[in-house]
C-alpha cells in the first residue's frame, strides 16, 4: 500500500509538472505585438482642395474687319507685344476717302445754307412783311380819310354820289389788302419762319450724319488692336481679301492666366472668392487668388467651374496647357492631428484608429475624419490631443491585444510632441515621453 501511494504522489506530481509546462509555454506562444507611435497634436490645418484645370489668357481678341477689302499692309507678325490703339493692319480704301470727301463737301455746303437762312432770308423774309403789312395799313388809313371826306362833302350837297361810292370801293380794296398783309406777317412769324430755320437743320444734320458714316467706313480700313497682349494669329497676307466679320489677327492677352478647374460640389462648397491657390506645371509655380466660384452646377460632369487667376512672371505659362491647381479654402486653428498612417478602415465602416494606452494595450477607437493632406490629417472626435496612435503594425490588431512600442527605424522622420517637441526615446527605448 505504501508502494501504491508513493507511485500515486510520483504520478500526480508528473502531471502537475507537465499542466504548468504547457501553461508556460502557451504565455510564451502570446508575445506583444511590436509597433510604432505618433502622439497626437494640436495645430492648424489647410484645407487645400487640388484639381486638374485648363489655362487660358486674361482677355483674348480676334480682331475683324467691318468692310471687306483687300489688305494693303499688316504691320506685326505672331509673337510681337502690341498695345491697346496700335495700328495693326491697313485695307485698300481709295474709294472709301473719295465718298469720305464727297459727303464733307456735301456738309460744308449744308453749313453754309443753314448760315444764310438763319442769318439772312429769314430776316429780309420777315422784314418784308413787316413792310407790306405797315404799307397796307398806311393805304388803308388813306383811303379812309378820302372816304369820309368826300360823304361830309356829299351830305353838303358839294359832291356827286359816284365820287363817294369810287372813294369807298378803294377803301375796301385797301382793307382788304391790309388783310391779306397781316395774315402773311402773323404766318410768317409763327409758323414760316420756325420752319424755314427747323428746314435748314435738318438738312445740315442729315449732311452731317452722311459725312460722319463715311469717315467712318474710312477708318475701318485701319485695323487697331483693342487690348494689350501678343499677336497669336495672323491668317490673311497682303493682297488677301479680307471679308467682313472675318478674323484678321488674333491678340491673348497672357500677361496674367486664369485657370478653370471642375472641382466636385461637395468640395467645392467650401471655396470662395478670393481665396489664395496656386498654379503648378513641371518646373513652375505662381501664387493666385479664386476670381469666379460658377453659382450653377454642370449637369453633364456635376462639378463646378472654378476660375484661378495668377500674374503670368516672365510669360511662362502658355494658354490651352493643362495644370494643376491648389486652393487653400480654409484653415482650421485648433486642431487635433494625426499621421494618415494612422487610419484604417473598420469592420462596422467608416474608419478607426489604435491607441496605446499606460496598459500597453492597442485599444480601437471609431474616429471620425476632418481635412486630410497628405502628412496630417483632422480628427473631429475619436482622439484626444497626447493620445499614441499606432502608425506601423496596427493592421489586424485586435482590440486590446498587447503591444510593445519600438523605436522608430533609421531614417523615419521622429514624432513630435502634443507640444511640438521631438520625442526622445527613454531608457527601454520606446520612444515615449518622459
Amino acid at each position: 500500500m505504501l508502494i501504491k501511494a508513493v507511485v500515486a504522489a510520483d504520478l500526480l506530481a508528473v502531471i502537475l509538472l507537465a499542466g504548468c509546462s504547457r501553461g508556460v509555454k502557451e504565455e510564451a506562444a502570446e508575445p506583444a505585438t511590436p509597433v510604432q507611435v505618433a502622439r497626437a497634436t494640436r495645430g492648424s490645418i489647410q484645407h487645400t482642395i487640388t484639381a486638374n484645370a485648363i489655362l487660358f489668357p486674361l482677355n483674348q481678341a480676334n480682331v475683324t474687319s467691318k468692310i471687306s477689302a483687300p489688305v494693303r499692309k499688316i504691320f506685326v507678325n505672331r509673337g510681337d507685344h502690341v498695345k491697346q490703339g496700335q495700328l495693326l493692319a491697313t485695307l485698300e480704301s481709295r474709294d472709301l476717302g473719295a465718298a469720305a470727301q464727297e459727303s464733307k463737301e456735301l456738309y460744308d455746303q449744308a453749313q453754309a445754307a443753314y448760315q444764310t437762312t438763319t442769318g439772312a432770308t429769314v430776316l429780309e423774309d420777315k422784314t418784308k412783311a413787316i413792310a407790306d403789312a405797315r404799307a397796307a395799313q398806311q393805304a388803308l388809313d388813306a383811303t379812309r380819310k378820302v372816304y369820309e371826306s368826300r360823304l361830309n362833302l356829299f351830305h353838303e350837297g358839294a359832291l356827286a354820289r359816284k365820287l363817294v361810292d369810287d372813294a369807298q370801293v378803294a377803301m375796301v380794296q385797301a382793307q382788304s389788302q391790309y388783310d391779306t398783309a397781316q395774315r402773311h406777317l402773323e404766318s410768317f412769324q409763327q409758323v414760316s419762319e420756325r420752319q424755314q430755320v427747323k428746314s435748314a437743320e435738318a438738312q445740315l444734320a442729315a449732311a452731317q450724319a452722311h459725312y460722319q458714316s463715311a469717315e467712318a467706313q474710312l477708318s475701318y480700313a485701319e485695323i487697331h488692336s483693342p487690348i494689350n497682349g501678343i499677336v497669336s494669329d495672323r491668317p490673311v497676307y497682303p493682297g488677301e481679301m479680307a471679308n467682313s466679320g472675318s478674323p484678321i489677327i488674333s491678340v491673348v492677352d497672357i500677361s496674367q492666366v486664369v485657370a478653370r478647374a471642375n472641382i466636385p460640389v461637395k468640395e467645392a462648397g467650401a471655396i470662395q472668392a478670393g481665396r489664395p491657390a496656386t498654379i503648378s506645371e513641371p518646373d513652375v509655380n505662381i501664387s493666385g487668388r479664386v476670381t469666379v466660384v460658377s453659382p450653377a452646377v454642370d449637369p453633364n460632369t456635376t462639378t463646378i467651374e472654378v476660375w484661378v487667376q495668377a500674374v503670368n512672371t516672365g510669360e511662362r505659362l502658355k494658354p490651352g496647357s493643362t495644370v494643376q491647381v491648389s486652393i487653400n479654402a480654409e484653415t482650421v486653428n485648433d486642431a487635433v492631428l494625426i499621421p494618415p498612417a494612422a487610419l484604417l478602415s473598420s469592420d462596422e465602416g467608416g474608419e478607426k484608429v489604435m491607441v496605446v494606452e499606460a496598459d500597453s494595450l492597442a485599444h480601437e477607437r471609431r474616429i471620425e475624419v476632418g481635412i486630410r493632406q497628405p502628412d496630417e490629417v483632422q480628427i473631429l472626435s475619436g482622439v484626444k490631443e497626447g493620445d499614441q496612435v499606432i502608425t506601423f503594425g496596427g493592421l489586424g490588431l485586435e482590440d486590446k491585444a498587447k503591444v510593445t512600442i519600438e523605436q522608430q527605424s533609421q531614417g523615419e522622420a521622429p514624432e513630435k510632441s502634443a507640444e511640438g517637441e521631438t520625442a526622445k526615446p527613454d531608457a527601454k527605448g520606446t520612444g515615449e515621453q518622459p
